[in-house]
């Protein structure tokens, strides 16, 4: 196979939330969603493949000094047409992989270079590595998971981690990507949990669930993820109140993670709040019975320290934590796993390859004494693209569960012109379901999401969307 890229395209859609979504120290109530059109050429024929990813405040770059419209927003556009730029330089690449190790490689030593923060700069090759990869798969009319565990894109992981030397993606993947996946709900931190906590002028009148307790009972939840802010104060109350509500209302079958959103600054300071949460007989039990794991509750400046080390290693009754943010490069994961962590997330946002990659080491390094996790993460993923083809990776990958918020914190597809929800709701009415209203909206059930219709397809997507309906993004 050659590949070649010839041309890239940004268009742009403005998106509103429900209601704020609080996590860390952002609360979202609008973001940019941008779309990539990449024109490639594979083995000289002209392919389209696509990409899409809302811009959210205050993830990629965790600065509360900084304004998101003036300089936050206009950094993660300066990363990702930097990108683009690398993604069409030089000749025809041999095959897939050789094009994503030269993007790699080259935005790499660019962000060092200008001082851009690994995560952001990786968000440029993550948008052109999906745009190409859902260009490939449709010109091998083959499904995500068929490409990746067959190898058709040529991934050698000794080029990417010495350790996996020998290693093939069929060793790493599962041969069959899951059928469902259970969606893991966000509480965020200022959600509501019942209907009482909606004050009257801020009850919607969408039809879809607001509260916690109104997304249980629709959707039939069993998987959460709670938002921690990192004030004892208002955690530990919190705490109280849910370890309450999710045993009255889903019973012994519920499983749950915390998310620090690296509100803490040592991993001391969250070893101290931890133990001050334990301290209490009903979070206790709660944590005892149902958690699966602790997300980054360290800032990423001090979270890959070596003191991180001594402090894991004295505190023998530590819960598994993994990092987010501070998986930014392709050492991060082996780093953190040598201090003591217990594995790291996937998000489309961090890079395809790389969780791959990350599952490799995963399988190599874990043991009946430590097991590893590689976990699946959200960013606010919304329908028609983004959310569909985090997905197919989800189930190529295998996870058995992955967070969800974009259905939570977005009106289902309303932001979208009829012809594109049209098109969803055919392609994939295993997801997608009409309300009374026509809101077309995802549509867990038994809290689970049934992948059928996304793992048919090429990168998740059954067909390309018409981004004209979009407004052109000169970046």
């Amino acid at each position: 196979m050659s590949m070649q890229i010839h041309q890239i395209d940004f268009h742009r859609l403005d998106m509103k939330t429900r209601f704020p979504f609080r996590y860390g120290i952002a609360s979202m109530c609008e973001v940019p969603h941008l779309f990539v059109r990449m024109h490639v050429e594979i083995d000289n024929q002209m392919w389209q493949g696509t990409s899409s990813e809302g811009l959210p405040p205050k993830w990629f770059t965790k600065n509360p000094e900084t304004d998101f419209k003036t300089d936050d927003l206009p950094e993660m556009l300066t990363v990702i047409k930097q990108a683009a730029q690398f993604a069409m330089t030089g000749n025809a690449h041999r095959d897939f992989f050789s094009w994503w190790m030269n993007l790699s490689e080259q935005q790499t030593v660019w962000a060092a270079a200008n001082e851009q923060p690994p995560l952001l700069a990786n968000l440029g090759v993550s948008l052109m590595e999906r745009a190409a990869l859902d260009a490939t798969c449709r010109q091998q009319r083959s499904s995500l998971s068929t490409v990746l565990v067959q190898n058709r894109l040529g991934i050698d992981f000794s080029a990417i981690r010495n350790h996996l030397t020998g290693v093939e993606p069929s060793d790493v993947l599962p041969p069959q990507p899951r059928s469902h996946v259970q969606l893991r709900h966000t509480i965020g931190l200022g959600d509501p949990l019942t209907e009482s906590d909606i004050p009257a002028d801020e009850k919607l009148e969408d039809e879809l669930p607001h509260c916690l307790i109104s997304n249980i009972e629709r959707y039939g939840l069993r998987y959460f993820k709670i938002k921690l802010s990192g004030n004892l104060d208002a955690d530990l109350p919190r705490m109280r109140v849910l370890s309450k509500l999710l045993n009255e209302r889903v019973g012994s079958s519920m499983r749950f993670t915390l998310d620090g959103n690296e509100q803490y600054a040592t991993m001391a300071r969250f070893q101290n709040d931890w133990q001050e949460l334990n301290g209490d007989p009903s979070i206790r039990r709660m944590v005892n019975q149902s958690l699966l794991f602790v997300e980054q509750p360290v800032h990423r400046d001090s979270a890959l320290l070596p003191e991180v080390k001594k402090t894991l290693s004295d505190w023998p009754n530590a819960p598994p934590i993994i990092i987010d943010e501070s998986d930014a490069e392709l050492d991060s994961l082996p780093t953190a796993l040598k201090l003591g962590y217990s594995g790291t997330s996937h998000k489309n946002c961090k890079g395809i390859v790389k969780s791959i990659a990350a599952l490799g080491t995963i399988k190599k390094e874990q043991s009946a004494n430590r097991q590893l996790i590689l976990s699946a993460e959200d960013l606010g993923n919304i329908g028609p693209v983004a959310l569909l083809q985090d997905l197919a990776v989800v189930a190529a990958l295998g996870i058995p569960h992955v967070e969800r918020n974009g259905h939570h914190y977005f009106a289902g597809l309303n932001m979208f012109p009829a012809p594109i929800q049209d098109q969803t709701a055919r392609d994939h009415p295993d997801l997608y379901q009409r309300e009374a209203s026509g809101l077309l909206a995802l549509q867990p059930s038994h809290g689970q999401l049934q992948l059928n219709s996304v793992n048919a397809a090429p990168l998740g997507l059954s067909q390309q969307i018409d981004l004209q309906h979009f407004a052109r993004w000169d970046l």
